[in-house]
């Protein structure tokens, strides 16, 4: 069951502006046989009755789950999907340690097993409740990374490029224009239940940098660090959501709420980075081709690499963001690349990227790079690249997964061997009969 409310402020004190929602999106009920009860009905005092129940988790949810009107068919199949637990207390966390899982108040998502024992009276045969108890348990399907968000440059929640005037001190003139780009990096991967190979949570990011000088003597400025914190926002509604939720969309949507908050992840020295000098006839746009291939390739790498400053590559034109507002096409200009390594913190609980008819959990990457400028104070330049966080599933589940998949193909080709079949010819297959020789059927009578 999911549960949210959001509060609005209200011209009058003592009216309430909170409007709350509940959505059950997940009914499992598990019959009870007959041969478990006690004959008579009656339980002994002092007795113990056990009673085994089996539940299936579903990866899918069904249809009846999302009734409301959506905006695709996408966000559809979106909310489709089992979401996990949240904003419980009692249960956020791994390996029976509570972890807070930065969610709010507003929004939680529980799962639970209840249990109810009931009487029916011998007068109107209404049923009584005799006992009513509810188990919570954390429920945390496997989620499969998702394609990278298109990104709108008008959309104020992200921003993959900037680009950043350097001057040479107070009344010095322009030094350059520095440039910053980023991608969205590969997903972060939470491991499986009970999974055998635990360790830290990683991923990379991509940073390059283009500086166009303003005349030939300048060379590009020195760089500082670039810290990395990771924006945890989380969405909420007390009305269904017909497309995915928006930061723009929440002004004129007054059903919408939304909490986020900020973790540090690391702050890395960049003063080493080498610049790589270009020269003015050298390529200086980045195909969208060119760029999923270099994601691609830094995808490849590996996570434990330790050198995560790189020189660009002259040669590679994936490597070269596209030339500043201020660039002179007859000055040369410099690149390079920095890879930045990206760590979960074990100290919180982190639930994957996921999208329902009322709560929705995003995140995004912060690369926050400051540059020593030359007679200056300390220019700096950020940007907010979104990241996803996918699950994997565990061990036992996927083996049981792959063993049913089998099994129905097993049970679809017997069943198929029993289905009649047509020994009759296609209807363009000619007869040729032979000389002499009338066709099949032809001029038979049948007497009635």
């Amino acid at each position: 069951m999911a549960k949210t409310h959001v509060d609005r402020l209200t011209s009058t004190p003592t009216v309430s502006g909170r409007t709350e929602a509940t959505h059950r999106f997940l009914k499992l009920t598990q019959p009870i046989d007959e041969s478990l009860l006690p004959q008579p009905r009656i339980a002994a005092a002092g007795k113990t009755y056990t009673f085994p129940f089996t539940f299936v988790v579903p990866n899918q949810l069904l249809p009846k789950a999302c009734i409301h009107k959506t905006a695709s068919d996408h966000v559809r199949e979106t909310h489709l999907q089992l979401p996990p637990s949240l904003g419980d207390p009692e249960l956020a966390g791994h390996s029976g340690t509570l972890l807070d899982d930065l969610a709010p108040e507003m929004s939680r998502i529980t799962y639970g097993i209840n249990v109810r024992v009931t009487q029916y009276r011998d007068s109107d045969g209404a049923a009584v409740v005799l006992a009513d108890k509810m188990k919570k348990v954390r429920v945390k399907p496997a989620f499969d990374e998702q394609p990278p968000l298109n990104i709108d440059p008008k959309d104020d929640e992200y921003r993959l490029r900037q680009e950043k005037t350097i001057r040479k001190g107070l009344f010095k003139g322009k030094l350059g224009t520095l440039v910053m780009e980023s991608t969205q990096p590969k997903a972060l991967r939470i491991p499986g239940a009970r999974s055998t190979t635990a360790g830290p949570i990683t991923t990379m990011a991509q940073v390059l940098l283009r500086f166009d000088p303003a005349d030939e003597t300048a060379r590009p400025p020195r760089l500082n660090a670039l810290a990395t914190k990771l924006k945890v926002a989380t969405f909420y509604a007390s009305a269904p959501r017909h497309a995915f939720p928006s930061r723009a969309s929440m002004g004129i949507d007054l059903t919408q709420g939304y909490y986020s908050e900020s973790v540090p992840l690391s702050t890395l020295s960049v003063a080493s980075a080498q610049w790589t000098q270009h020269p003015p006839s050298a390529s200086t746009t980045t195909s969208t081709t060119s760029a999923a291939a270099n994601a691609a390739d830094l995808a490849r790498r590996d996570s434990g690499i330790s050198d995560c400053l790189s020189t660009t590559s002259p040669s590679s034109s994936s490597s070269i963001p596209r030339p500043s507002k201020s660039h002179r096409a007859s000055h040369s200009f410099y690149t390079a690349k920095i890879l930045v390594p990206i760590t979960l913190p074990a100290s919180k609980n982190f639930v994957p990227t996921f999208h329902t008819c009322l709560i929705s959990r995003v995140y995004s990457l912060n690369l926050h790079l400051s540059v020593h400028g030359p007679g200056v104070g300390d220019p700096s330049l950020s940007l907010k690249a979104p990241v996803q966080i996918a699950a994997e599933g565990s061990e036992e589940g996927s083996a049981v997964l792959r063993a049913s998949m089998a099994e129905e193909m097993v049970r679809a080709e017997a069943d198929a061997m029993w289905e009649p079949r047509s020994v009759a010819p296609p209807p363009e297959y000619a007869y040729s009969a032979p000389a002499g020789m009338a066709p099949p059927g032809a001029g038979v009578e049948v007497a009635g």
